[in-house]
């Protein structure tokens, strides 16, 4: 089988989330005192090495905090690793922070050409695919609008009609199907079913330890940024709950 996601040794280390509240003004007020110290950091992925298969459905599993999405993020190359290797062959459709590459001033339209070359794409390939895309999202009507003037369920709604429109060979879910109303969701439903159906190899973060089992092949159980156990679904799952509870 041909070989699809490679990681080797991959660490990275982030800034805690309060010492993103520091302030600029802060800061400089701090160093002059000669009171500045580094910011604090915590390893969020630790020495992980993995290697997934063509057409491999891998859920992902673990506590919150467990450096799920993190993996997640560094797979999509949204996140750089402090150390280590990634390797990817074939395009990525990231389902994780969806619309978070849009550009707010410039029409939908032309988001959807930049998003998907973004994605790998050719612009001339994208163009062919706007209509499309527009459909799915129910935006034909705001196709001129910027960004901007959507709300944050129309920016969900295009972000998965791009990404699930041009035929990815990786999908990457992170528990994304909240998106819009329930006719909706019923849609992207059945579009998600398509790609499990066929041999497009998907990545998934979620909680529901019954969809992992049913739904994928193969599970990682992830614990403070490290892989406790990967194998059998059934086998990483019931392990994981036993460690629960």
């Amino acid at each position: 089988m041909e070989e699809v996601i490679r990681l080797d040794r991959v660490s990275l280390w982030r800034r805690t989330q309060e010492e993103f509240s520091y302030d600029l003004k802060k800061t400089v007020l701090m160093a002059l005192e000669g009171k500045y110290r580094q910011p604090a950091k915590k390893l969020v992925l630790d020495k992980v090495d993995l290697a997934i298969n063509s057409g491999e459905k891998i859920g992902i599993i673990g506590s919150n905090g467990a450096g799920k999405s993190t993996l997640l993020k560094v797979i999509c190359g949204i996140l750089q690793p402090t150390s280590g290797n990634v390797r990817v062959r074939g395009n990525i459709a990231p389902l994780i922070e969806l619309g978070a590459g849009f550009d707010p001033e410039i029409s939908v339209v032309n988001n959807i050409i930049f998003y998907g070359v973004l994605l790998g794409f050719s612009r001339s390939h994208m163009q062919e695919r706007t209509q499309s895309i527009l459909e799915f999202a129910e935006l034909q009507e705001y196709s001129q609008a910027p960004v901007k003037s959507l709300s944050s369920g129309m920016v969900a709604r295009l972000g998965f009609a791009i990404a699930t429109d041009v035929q990815p060979k990786i999908l990457i879910l992170d528990e994304v199907l909240s998106v819009g109303d329930e006719s909706f969701k019923h849609k992207c439903q059945k579009r998600i079913d398509q790609f499990w159906e066929s041999h497009v190899t998907i990545l998934v973060v979620s909680h529901s330890m019954e969809f992992i089992q049913q739904s994928c092949n193969k599970a990682i159980w992830l614990d403070r940024g490290s892989i406790q156990l990967m194998g059998d679904s059934d086998k990483v799952v019931k392990s994981y709950l036993e460690s629960v509870y």
